[in-house]
């Protein structure tokens, strides 16, 4: 029995071909590199970075897409990896990562293109772009066919010269003894322009070699792998020395390759089990945003059975970026803001949820139902009612220097970036509760951090104030404006590089004392701005009606969440401009969801599916003009007009 066992799971083990993961995680400097060298000589295929940290909201926006997009292109054209930035820090440095998430992209072991941002569409143009340029330099010229080549169009030429013509297509190619690439199309080019025919070209990495199951070790050198073993007639075999493992270690193989396949099973469940889908019928309810406020009201619609659809990138809003305990929602103890989200999303998604991974281009209220229009997305949503719940976007300060170098060095997430300035010195401005977050999140991993605030007292809460003063590694410059953001160059890599324009990264502000005008300079490696935010409202301009007394805030009636739109709700922060606060907007949230329930029910709507359902049960039972037919048990029991309780008692 333990011999049919053992051989059930060798069969399991070495039966199936390992493969690469769909997207791998690089958890060491020397993977990564060991990673670049493979791809570079073995397959030849482009590696896509995914510079990321798990507290950055824009980074878990694209997390899905980066996916998603490795999913399109396939294993067998290029290679994707993420790399956690604040356990990477050293790979961070090295690749210059001044902002998060930032994608970078590799060909022949070296970088040709990087951005910064949240953008899916630069993310899939920069992707193709080094796929197609990763196909078309995979070609190879032989010593052997340019011989031949040369005999047909000139045959005059010698061997040496042929040689050396070979020779200097090889030297263009940094480590290589071959005339391979983009040196090899070249050559054939030129030949070509010379005597009117190209020499034959081969391809470099054969199939088998980019093939996800492979692993890169089937190419053209593959006879001359030392990996083999000898076999008993001398020969050489690629099987595993099954009979040098322990049960134990075939054990633990098992388990870990089982483990493996169920967790990738489980990740495309998970993704396919809470997305929308279109259907025939309006939605009953769409919630715009991803934060407190838009996960409160999904959690209350879902519990009524309308089946809400949020819309909205999965960074879950401010919440989503804040790096220090979230310690003024009840019930919450040790949790970051990512966390509550986390929670918050996995609550509403239990309770019938669905999410789309977008955002809300406009808002069409000219007929009903509304329809929602998205950025991304090629489908427009047909909905009865609104719930918006889009919060509030950062606000600058409009300053030389501040636009030009976001992403190298100006930002406004600490969380986010904030691991990119480990051991160095950093500027936050501001003097609300944001700003006093901020810079206790980057105290936990800078050299120094210098606190600017234009007066002379914060207007944060006492305990977060309190603790940014206690803290030695925070220095607080009161009375003070920042009048300019100071760059030095930054050495570019790559091919692509734009020799028209000078990068830029921060190296230090020009700063006004407003009491005594004094103006000076400060060095510092990075700038946070935390200076408040404005609502995320723009795309319901001509919608609905701004309350003119807070610029950006949506008009809502009386002590609901109604707006001057019928049928569209305002929760969190795009409604309130007085205390802004998670668990304000939360409660709010479940409102909007309280007078969208109630909305719908006096007005009928959103019982399409269900009339549809009744309509269609009906006709497959028969049409009205048909006599009913029903069935009666007493008709069987000879007319007794008694059930069978009565007839026994009468017989007792």
């Amino acid at each position: 029995m333990t011999k049919i066992f053992l051989l059930c799971f060798l069969f399991l083990i070495f039966g199936t071909t390992e493969s690469r993961p769909l997207v791998r995680q690089i958890r060491s400097a020397n993977e990564f590199e060991r990673l670049l060298s493979k791809h570079s000589k073995q397959t030849g295929l482009p590696v896509i970075v995914d510079f990321y940290s798990d507290g950055c909201g824009p980074c878990r926006m694209m997390a899905p897409v980066f996916k998603k997009l490795a999913k399109e292109i396939g294993q067998d054209k290029a290679v994707f990896v993420k790399v956690d930035t604040n356990a990477q820090y050293e790979l961070s440095s090295k690749y210059q990562i001044r902002s998060l998430p930032t994608f970078a992209f590799f060909l022949n072991g070296k970088k040709v293109n990087q951005f910064s941002g949240a953008g899916e569409a630069q993310l899939r143009q920069m992707t193709n772009q080094v796929v197609r340029s990763s196909e078309i330099e995979n070609t190879k010229l032989t010593i052997e066919n340019l011989t031949e080549y040369y005999k047909s169009v000139d045959p005059s030429k010698s061997t040496e010269g042929i040689q050396s013509v070979y020779d200097k297509c090889a030297s263009m190619i940094k480590g290589s003894e071959e005339c391979v690439g983009a040196a090899a199309n070249q050559l054939s080019r030129r030949l070509k322009q010379k005597y009117k025919s190209a020499p034959k070209l081969e391809e470099r990495f054969l199939a088998e070699a980019r093939s996800p199951e492979s692993g890169g070790a089937k190419n053209e050198e593959k006879a001359s792998s030392g990996s083999s073993s000898k076999t008993r007639g001398g020969g050489t075999s690629n099987k595993p020395n099954l009979h040098l493992a322990t049960k134990e270690q075939l054990m633990e193989e098992l388990d870990a390759r089982l483990e493996a396949e169920a967790d990738a099973e489980d990740d495309e469940e998970e993704e396919d089990k809470h997305g929308w889908k279109p259907s025939d019928f309006p939605e009953k309810v769409v919630i715009i945003g991803g934060g407190p406020a838009g996960m409160s009201a999904a959690i209350y619609a879902a519990r009524a059975n309308l089946q809400p659809v949020v819309i909205a990138p999965p960074m879950g809003g401010q919440l989503q970026g804040k790096g220090v305990d979230v310690e003024n929602y009840p019930g919450l103890h040790n949790m970051t803001g990512p966390g509550v989200v986390a929670a918050m999303r996995h609550q509403a998604a239990e309770f019938g949820a669905v999410f789309e991974a977008d955002m809300v281009e406009s808002i069409d209220a000219s007929s009903r139902p509304f329809k929602v229009i998205t950025t991304n997305s090629s489908n427009i949503i047909d909905t009865h009612t609104i719930i918006i719940a889009s919060g509030a976007e950062s606000n600058w300060l409009n300053i030389p220097g501040e636009y030009q170098m976001r992403g190298n060095g100006v930002s406004s997430c600490a969380t986010c970036d904030g691991a990119i300035y480990r051991e160095k010195n950093v500027v936050v401005v501001g003097g609300g509760d944001s700003a006093m977050e901020e810079a206790l999140v980057l105290a936990r991993t800078s050299k120094s951090v210098t606190l600017i605030h234009r007066r002379d007292s914060f207007r944060a809460s006492n305990i977060l104030g309190q603790r940014v003063l206690d803290h030695p590694s925070i220095n607080i410059l009161w009375n003070t404006v920042v009048l300019q953001v100071l760059g030095k160059p930054v050495n570019q890599e790559g091919d692509d590089v734009d020799l028209d324009e000078q990068v830029m990264a921060v190296s230090g502000l020009k700063i006004e004392n407003t009491e005594t005008d004094e103006i000076s300079e400060i060095a510092t490696d990075a700038m946070f701005v935390a200076i408040g935010h404005t609502p995320t409202t723009k795309f319901l301009e001509g919608v609905v009606e701004f309350d003119p007394e807070h610029t950006g805030y949506l008009l809502t009636k009386g002590r609901t969440t109604h707006t001057t739109e019928s049928g569209i709700f305002a929760s969190g922060d795009v409604s309130d401009a007085v205390y802004r606060q998670a668990i304000t907007s939360a409660g709010s949230g479940a409102a909007a969801a309280l007078d969208a329930e109630r909305y719908l029910s006096e007005n009928n709507l959103g019982n399409e599916a269900a009339e549809f359902e009744a309509e269609l049960l009906a006709e497959i039972m028969g049409s009205d003009d048909e006599p009913e037919i029903t069935y009666n048990a007493y008709s069987e029991s000879g007319g007794r007009g008694v059930g069978i309780k009565e007839s026994i008692a009468a017989e007792l």
